[in-house]
């Protein structure tokens, strides 16, 4: 790939924390508990695991020696390191207090303080902003997702910036989730849910007419309903696509096959992401090299997929201008 591609500045819409966590950190961790988490890798020390339902509990059981904002403070640097070298300049992350804290507002509060200063200082030596989305998990439930949502509305402002709801799409229904998000909106928070990973178009459809969101993590199933990617296109609904991981879940056989560069052609909103890079054996550095591989993408294209991120972006207008100047350089 044209290295003048590799290093341009890149914007990061979908990216859940935990799942971000290098491999190696999160063995060094359990290694200072003296927790017993072999199960989780592979003999290569990678994550293992056999599809999407089984990765969800290879996360949570990864997740568990997460107990402490001073862990979370470590895997934020940890992160936003990884990110920084793939040229990330700004950054949206999933964060669930049901991992930070057990929903309990106060102890959430320090959590996320911890987390601030782990971003702030990333900020100020390697270039690299960072803003929170908090997220209910859909298979926990709607009433620990009311208890999220209230951690959310109390701590919504200029750094927490959205919520939405991730986790298995095929439990429940997203107008379950109504009132969280309703609590959440009138917090000031913005909106956006996963949709069209595991569920195909009818799962959108419930999502958007439920919950009314911004932005769709995935949504890349709409193309499987081409009357929903022109209703996408019209109501300029953003998709948070994880090529990557799509490929690495089975969904598509590989980034030639991925409906992105279609969906992007047909006027839809996308934007590139990660998801949850080292579980699926990626960067955001990879993720442009294989779009640019399987479609052509060059420079130009690149830098206007950034930019549209940058506009769907959940920050403030002050920070958008800083991000923009960096994207121009």
């Amino acid at each position: 790939m044209d290295q003048t591609i590799a290093a341009l500045p890149k914007v990061e819409l979908h990216l859940h924390l935990e799942g971000a966590a290098p491999p190696a950190f999160i063995r060094g961790l359990a290694a200072e508990k003296k927790e017993d988490i072999s199960g989780v890798f592979d003999a290569q020390g990678n994550y293992s695991y056999t599809d999407f339902w089984h990765f969800l509990k290879v996360y949570e059981a990864a997740t568990s020696v997460l107990r402490t904002p001073e862990d979370y403070k470590r895997l934020t640097l940890a992160v936003l390191e990884e990110s920084a070298a793939s040229g990330v300049v700004y950054s949206e992350t999933f964060l669930s207090p049901d991992f930070c804290g057990g929903r309990d507002v106060g102890a959430w509060k320090e959590y996320l303080h911890a987390i601030r200063e782990a971003a702030d200082q990333a900020e100020r030596t390697m270039g690299i902003t960072l803003r929170g989305i908090i997220t209910c998990i859909r298979h926990f439930g709607p009433e620990k997702a009311r208890e999220t949502a209230l951690c959310a509305a109390e701590t919504a402002g200029d750094w927490i910036t959205g919520f939405g709801i991730a986790g298995d799409e095929k439990v429940l229904e997203p107008k379950d989730f109504l009132w969280s998000f309703d609590c959440a909106r009138e917090a000031g928070l913005r909106i956006t849910a996963h949709a069209g990973e595991w569920q195909g178009p009818q799962g959108i459809r419930d999502t958007l007419r439920a919950l009314n969101p911004e932005r769709l993590g995935h949504g890349v199933r709409a193309i499987e309903d081409l009357a929903l990617v022109d209703e996408l296109a019209e109501r300029g609904t953003v998709l948070e696509v994880c090529p990557g991981s799509n490929v690495a879940l089975g969904l598509y056989k590989d980034t030639r096959a991925h409906p992105i560069n279609e969906l992007d052609r047909r006027g839809v909103k996308v934007t590139v992401s990660t998801d949850d890079p080292p579980f699926f054996h990626t960067t955001m550095a990879q993720e442009y090299a294989a779009l640019n591989a399987a479609f052509d993408w060059d420079g130009g294209q690149f830098r206007r997929i950034a930019r549209q991120s940058l506009d769907a972006a959940f920050c403030d207008a002050d920070t958008k201008a800083k991000i923009a100047k960096k994207l121009e350089a």
